[in-house]
């Protein structure tokens, strides 16, 4: 009985202290970091900024909602955020715009978990119209808010001004603040500063680290995420991952009626307390399947997705409509030479070549990805299995890796020192002294990014007597070729040893070069 008492006032003395230290509402400090900035915050402007703290934490069951559903929400948002370059301090945004409600819209019918305008939404490649509003999609509207406030510190060069442009635009940010802030790293927080920004700190303090820590759910709940391509509906998704569909209506409210068109990949999410992890494809992993068993070399292996493309395709030729590996790109409609194509995407010719790790007098090709920004010092895969015909050039924008930092990291300067099988660091330096792996390519991947000149002594392939999976003989005249994943026009024309105005012409294809993954090309037998 006495056992019993003790456990009971256990409970009791823990549930005490826990109710204590929820009460205990954070309190604004005098001085905080904020992305890369110091905030020394005045008393006035404490005060103010405590008031929305409090009246956040007014209702513990409305304020535990938020969390909850900030925690669920939370992990992809900084993702986004990381991926994109934007400090994660900036997620509490989301809570400030939309309290993360998927179709909530404001009185100026901005929409969405980011509360996005139609026209801004599609200035950052989130699709708008009668069968998807990615503004409901917690990766896309994220992604999307991410390139924004990302564009914004370009222009800004402070996280602060950037987030209240945010909500004022960039010209309206230029016009209240001039150049003021420009490259400014300690800031002065007071009466005058702008309330958006005062009532920004208000969210990041009421729902910062330590309160989560304090109110973080044990159980094991979390968001599942999944790519789909339609076209398909809720409902057969929802026999497929074994979820109810009126849940998969309720978390993927950018759908219509709960149909998913043509195309994709569409971002699919539903909560789950099931531990099995989902693959970024489109089936559920089978633990049965994973088994290497029976693979040459089951310790690397070749990212065949890349490089990833992501926004307005439609008009991927144009700046700042499409991403290349989450870095900002454009496809080249024409071939052309760099000081053409620099100065029709806005940028210094040698800044484009530097970008893109050209040499001089290299021209632009018809159909290829370029880069508009710094490629990276390391790539999101850790290996490349070299394919037949890959140059150290082509690797490095496949992946989006710099020229430099690929050479260095295997200790490898020439393209004659490539071979096919040859295992690349992308993202760690390899020892000194350390050998190359070579492993066998039972099946060589086709998909390559052919620089701008002739490979030396290669010798070419009869495409029509091939092996490859992804191509079959029609006729004794011509062929069709099946679209790999990260495929070029070029690529392609190249691979067959046709032109690409050939390919166009045979296929229809527009002045914006534009194909898709599956999409069956013929080609004519030169």
């Amino acid at each position: 009985m006495k056992l019993i008492s003790r456990i009971i006032f256990t409970k009791i003395l823990f549930i005490s202290l826990f109710s204590s230290l929820f009460a205990q509402i954070p309190q604004v400090p005098a001085e905080m970091e904020f992305a890369d900035l110091i905030l020394r915050i005045n008393p006035q402007a404490r005060r103010e900024i405590q008031l929305d703290v409090d009246a956040l934490h007014r209702s513990p069951k409305h304020f535990q909602v938020k969390m909850d559903r900030f925690n669920l929400y939370r992990p992809i948002i900084e993702r986004e955020f990381r991926a994109a370059g934007v400090p994660e301090d900036l997620k509490y945004l989301v809570i400030q715009e939309s309290g993360l409600i998927a179709d909530a819209v404001s009185t100026s019918n901005a929409v969405g978990f980011w509360q996005f305008k139609q026209g801004t939404a599609e200035e950052v490649s989130i699709r708008v119209d009668r069968q998807v509003d990615e503004r409901k999609n917690i990766v896309n509207s994220s992604r999307g808010a991410a390139l924004y406030l990302r564009g914004h510190n370009r222009t800004f060069d402070n996280w602060m001004v950037s987030l209240i442009a945010y909500q004022m635009g960039a010209g309206g940010a230029k016009a209240y603040f001039g150049d003021r802030y420009r490259g400014k790293r300690i800031v002065d927080v007071d009466r005058n500063s702008h309330w958006y920004f005062k009532k920004f700190l208000a969210h990041k303090v009421a729902f910062g680290e330590q309160v989560f820590q304090l109110t973080s759910n044990t159980n094991s709940l979390r968001l599942a995420e999944v790519k789909v391509n339609g076209p398909t509906s809720l409902d057969a998704l929802a026999k497929k991952y074994k979820v109810s569909e009126e849940h998969l209506k309720e978390m993927n409210k950018w759908t219509s009626n709960g149909k998913i068109p043509a195309g994709g990949p569409y971002y699919l999410v539903f909560v789950t307390d099931d531990q099995v992890e989902f693959e970024t494809g489109i089936e559920p992993k089978n633990p049965a399947k994973s088994s290497n068993a029976g693979k040459s070399s089951p310790k690397y292996s070749t990212a065949n997705s890349y490089p990833r493309i992501a926004g307005n395709t439609t008009k991927a030729s144009q700046p700042d409509q499409i991403t290349v590996n989450n870095l900002d790109g454009v496809q080249a409609a024409s071939t052309t030479t760099q000081d053409t194509f620099a100065e029709k995407i806005g940028i210094k010719e040698k800044r484009f070549r530097r970008w893109n790790d050209l040499e001089p007098g290299e021209r632009v090709e018809a159909g290829e990805y370029y880069y508009t920004e710094k490629k990276k010092a390391k790539a999101e895969v850790a290996t490349h299995i070299v394919q037949p015909g890959e140059t150290l050039w082509s690797i490095s924008q496949k992946y989006g890796i710099k020229l430099s930092s690929l050479k260095a990291k295997n200790r490898i300067r020439r393209d004659q020192d490539l071979k096919a099988g040859m295992v690349l660091n992308l993202q760690e330096h390899r020892k000194r002294g350390e050998d190359i792996p070579v492993v066998q390519i039972s099946n060589p991947s086709k998909t390559v990014i052919a620089k701008n000149e002739q490979p030396v002594n290669q010798p070419k392939s009869n495409p029509v007597t091939s092996a490859s999976s992804n191509q079959k003989a029609t006729n004794s005249a011509s062929l069709t070729h099946t679209v790999s994943p990260g495929e070029t026009l070029y690529a392609i024309s190249k691979k067959y040893g046709v032109t690409v105005d050939q390919l166009k012409s045979w296929n229809r294809i527009g002045s914006q070069n534009i194909i898709s993954v599956g999409q069956k090309l013929t080609i004519f037998k030169p």
